[in-house]
């Protein structure tokens, strides 16, 4: 089967400023991968060049298709969902209108349902549909992120440092969602994550990034051994 997301050689850059320097990796239909590395090793910026928000060269593949030049619409259109680090939540808005927000790519009469069906995930959603977004806890609007994403019924969910100040609960049950998502209903998952602990438990597979460059790359339980990723991100 071939890979539904593929990067071969893609170098982005932020002006004369280059990020990556020929990022190439594979996410299977089904799988958890995860990327880590320390701050500015280009984690973000893969995830961006995946997305569609950064200026870049090489190649991308979703399922088969060319998207190198493909706009973020397109790509949401497709199946492509990205829950970015800072979350993107319309504050101002309630928190039954933010997820509405995730269903704009949806052309189907299943969104109702769906609403409900995702915000199930998450039972306090359902008694705060009306509540203003802006005054829910850190926590609680990356659960709204996620759920606004859920709702596009994306075939590949990337997210970006899901548990960044958030509390161990949290964060546990962030994970428990995606993780039964994952084996529930095969969703493709690619997370950036600082707790490398936490990413390597949820995923079948791992990249290391270094400096815009993928520096190693094998299963979780082969990174776990590895003892530059050991002393790097896991602390022993």
């Amino acid at each position: 089967m071939a890979p539904l997301l593929e990067l071969s050689d893609v170098e982005a850059r932020y002006g004369p400023i280059v990020a990556l320097h020929g990022v190439s990796l594979t996410v299977e239909p089904g799988e958890v991968v995860a990327l880590l590395g320390a701050n500015g090793a280009g984690k973000t910026t893969t995830l961006r060049s995946v997305s569609g928000t950064v200026q870049k060269r090489g190649k991308v593949l979703y399922a088969g298709k060319d998207v190198t030049r493909a706009s973020a619409d397109r790509l949401a259109k497709l199946g492509v969902a990205h829950v970015p680090e800072g979350r993107g939540i319309l504050t101002e808005l309630t928190l039954w209108e933010n997820l509405r927000m995730g269903a704009y790519v949806r052309r189907d009469r299943s969104v109702r349902a769906d609403l409900e069906r995702v915000a199930g995930h998450f039972p306090w959603m359902l008694e705060r549909r009306n509540q203003e977004a802006g005054t829910l806890s850190g926590g609680e609007q990356q659960m709204l992120a996620l759920a606004r994403a859920l709702v596009a019924r994306p075939k590949l969910l990337m997210l970006d440092e899901p548990s960044l100040g958030l509390a161990p609960l949290v964060v546990q049950e962030l994970f428990r969602v995606v993780t039964e998502l994952n084996e529930q209903e095969g969703l493709t998952v690619l997370v950036v994550e600082q707790n490398a602990n936490i990413a390597l438990d949820v995923s079948n597979r791992a990249y290391v990034l270094e400096v815009g460059r993928v520096a190693v790359e094998g299963s979780s339980h082969e990174l776990r051994q590895h003892e530059g990723v050991r002393r790097s991100y896991l602390g022993y």
